[in-house]
């Protein structure tokens, strides 16, 4: 019993990471974006 939930909680530590790491990244190549290509204007 302990060792499954060892096991569970090791995938549930790397299916969280995961999700991060992908949040992280986007956000990183948001940021490269708009440092690359900044707005033009304030059309809002």
């Amino acid at each position: 019993m302990a060792e499954t939930l060892n096991i569970a909680l090791q995938i549930l530590a790397l299916g969280w990471g995961g999700i991060f790491l992908v949040m992280f990244i986007i956000y990183l190549v948001s940021l490269a974006l708009s440092r690359f290509f900044p707005p033009e204007g304030d059309n809002a």
